[in-house]
């Protein structure tokens, strides 16, 4: 998920760093809850921080931090201090409690306690700074004073801004009841009384081309009423309820639960509709192949996660040829951003389409959702976007001819490589050399087979038998060319990609597993494919490397050469499923839900792929998002691989096989939508046991078989 040409090295947010989130605005403190614009704090929205400087004295001294306690809801954390002794005690007498939330801009609701029996006098300063650096300028630890500053009091209420290159960017700091607001300074002084309490409140709204925000938490109404709480109230009532014997499954999938729900954004124009963006801190934004496949593997959470990103892309997908943005029409977007320099970068714009793989993802998600039961009149509304989606992948994405999907960037300022590795190193061969473009990938061959597959299906539904024949047609010429060009015989698996001379990209690379993902690996070669995978040089323990270790690449440490996503083996798991290999996908679940439980329940978006014979755990990858969009959903897409829960809403069936791994003890989880209905699931080992199943839809108890066909 690397972001448009950003270094996947640059620093992260540092340890002990407190991240809240809440849509397009998040903030990131000390856990004393002061930010400091020499690191990686302040508050952000849309990508610009709005405040790099927030110093909390009491008496001009700093406080002594206590705890910083996280709340179950994204947005909001607590944090409590103390002063430092006065003159005669030996101990502070006043507690300091900063109530912290984050939704537009952010409220923070200061309390002093006094724990004396006796008045204390007191004055309270905050100390504010606003930069408005770009979001990766602040993360890269570039940040660079541009454009013309101003600051300004109006009452209670310091305004800054920035005016640079026609964009306005600034920031509203509401302290009412303060004593006095300067520039930067805003003061209270107060007499605390004994054995009680004094207590303000803080608003920060974002200000953009003269237009200000308001809170999600305004003073005129209880917090627990704010749209962010009736939001997350809302995701926790609805989202499937998983019980089972074994703690840990239990505590990893209540955490994926909780991160989806605190990465979806809205939009302003359509609050309806969410979609889910692709990391916190530092990704808060739509991305075309994060969103889609995430919202791929939530399906059994909330199918309109997949819906609203469908709809989403579809009104940004690409009509014009632009070489800056790397718009063509037809494509389907790489990544939506609206921070201060983005626009310079993008020629004056705020979409990068620079993926090969988002296109094709688009149409096996909408395929998948209509198996899933999305209503038919959303599949005529969507199936236009997806025509022209196909168009893009001939007329634009194979650019020789050959039947093949490959990428190259349109200039210096694009990504280098248009994958899932996108990282400027990402692909290469076995003796470590870069391939050099255009490069066509195997996983991306894989995707346009799915989605070849998915248009056949739409055809035969619709009752155009000829349509539905010439998709699956060209679905069977791409897998019998990949499998001639990309196998590997003398290795036993498949290349990586094709470089620019369309050599094989030998490097053994676990991209092969989302080719098994989509049913394009041949089933005589699926054996050995497997086998490679699951090779102590591939899998760790905890899950399978991004390149094998003999290859000469290879680095545990680095971002796709060795390291282990847990996005990457849930796909790798439901590749192997697929073709049978139920043994292996237990191997990989237990070693990721294992993983997840030594991060604390929660699966970042990477880590490091060091084996786990050399340490008792898992490293952390330094600069890893956490959460991240399709690293929390991993947990959820490998419950449904080990159900075997395949649903096909349109034909009435139901498949539903379960193999879960005999450690996972009994699985019930209720409430799964599905056609209008809640399903409660209840699985241990091979048995199964469903209730609430539509009476059209037939459960068959075993495993289906790859929908290659119109079965």
């Amino acid at each position: 998920m690397t972001a448009w040409n950003i270094d996947a090295e640059s620093a992260g947010v540092g340890v002990g760093a407190v991240t809240l989130v809440e849509g397009p605005s998040f903030a990131i403190s000390a856990t004393d809850g002061d930010m400091s614009a020499a690191r990686p704090h302040g508050v952000f929205h849309n990508d610009t921080r709005i405040v790099s400087r927030w110093d909390l004295r009491v008496d001009d001294e700093p406080l002594e931090p206590l705890a910083a306690m996280m709340h179950e809801q994204p947005y909001r954390a607590t944090f409590i201090a103390r002063v430092k002794r006065r003159s005669g005690r030996t101990e502070g007498a006043l507690l300091v409690e900063r109530e912290r939330r984050v939704g537009t801009g952010l409220r923070e609701d200061i309390t002093l306690r006094n724990l004396s029996g006796e008045p204390v006098g007191c004055t309270i300063t905050l100390t504010v700074e606003a930069d408005f650096a770009d979001l990766f300028e602040v993360k890269e630890g570039r940040v660079r004073y541009r454009g013309e500053h101003s600051s300004r009091v109006e009452g209670t209420r310091l305004l800054m801004d920035r005016q640079w290159r026609g964009r306005r960017r600034g920031v509203a700091v509401q302290a009412d009841g303060a004593t006095s607001v300067t520039r930067d300074l805003i003061v209270f002084r107060t007499v605390v009384p004994e054995r009680g309490e004094w207590s303000t409140t803080i608003l920060v709204h974002p200000i953009v081309d003269g237009e200000e925000s308001q809170t999600r938490f305004p003073l005129d109404r209880p917090v627990e009423e704010s749209e962010p709480a009736r939001r997350f109230q809302a995701w926790r009532s609805s989202s499937p309820i998983a019980t089972t014997d074994n703690e840990m499954l239990g505590s990893v999938l209540q955490r994926s639960q909780q991160d989806l729900g605190a990465l979806r954004i809205f939009d302003p124009d359509d609050p309806d509709r969410a979609v889910v963006a692709a990391g916190a801190p530092w990704f808060m934004t739509l991305f075309g192949r994060d969103s889609l496949l995430t919202s791929y593997m939530a399906l059994p959470l909330d199918q309109s996660l997949a819906l609203g990103t469908l709809r989403t892309l579809a009104n940004h997908q690409g009509d014009e040829e632009n070489p800056l943005t790397e718009e063509q029409p037809g494509r389907i977007l790489h990544e939506v951003r609206m921070g201060s320099t983005s626009g310079l970068e993008l020629g004056d714009g705020d979409i990068y389409y620079g993926t090969a793989d988002a296109t094709p993802l688009f149409v096996m998600l909408l395929g998948e959702l209509r198996r899933w039961g999305l209503a038919s009149d959303e599949v005529t509304a969507l199936l236009p976007h997806a025509d022209r989606a196909l168009e893009w992948i001939e007329r634009y994405g194979d650019r020789d001819g050959d039947g093949f999907i490959e990428y190259r960037r349109e200039t210096d300022q694009g990504l280098l490589n248009q994958g899932w590795k996108d990282s400027w190193d990402g692909i290469n061969f076995a003796d470590g050399r870069l391939a050099e473009a255009p490069i066509a990938l195997c996983e991306v061959q894989g995707y346009v087979y799915g989605a070849y597959l998915a248009r056949s299906h739409f055809a035969w539904e619709a009752g155009q038998e000829e349509e539905s024949r010439k998709w699956a047609a060209r679905a069977a010429g791409l897998k019998q060319a990949f499998n001639d060009r990309f196998w590997l015989p003398e290795r036993g698996y498949y290349a990586v990609a094709l470089d620019r001379d369309k050599r094989p990209v030998d490097a053994c690379a676990s991209n092969m597993g989302h080719c098994l993902w989509t049913g394009i690996v041949d089933e005589d070669k699926a054996p050995l494919v497997a086998e490679r995978l699951m090779s102590p040089e591939m899998f760790t323990g905890w899950g399978v490397r991004t390149l094998a270790t003999d290859m000469g690449a290879y680095n545990p440490v680095s971002y796709h050469n060795g390291s282990v996503w847990p996005h990457d083996n849930a796909i790798i798991a439901a590749g192997l499923m697929r073709y049978g290999f139920v043994e292996h996908v237990q191997r990989i679940g237990m070693g990721l839900f294992e993983a997840a439980t030594r991060f604390g329940g929660r699966l970042p978006e990477l880590f490091c792929g060091f084996d786990r014979t050399d340490y008792p755990e898992p490293v952390p990858y330094p600069t890893s998002c956490s959460p991240q969009a399709w690293a929390a959903a991993t947990p959820i897409h490998l419950i449904r691989v080990l159900l075997r829960f395949d649903p096909w809403i349109p034909h009435g069936k139901l498949w539903l096989s379960p193999a879960l791994p005999l450690a996972f003890g009994r699985l019930r989880v209720q409430h799964v939508p599905l056609a209008g209905s809640r399903l409660s699931i209840d699985a241990w080992d091979s048995a199964v046991s469903i209730e609430g199943l539509p009476a059209e839809v037939q459960l068959i108890e075993e495993p289906r078989e790859a929908m290659t066909s119109r079965r």
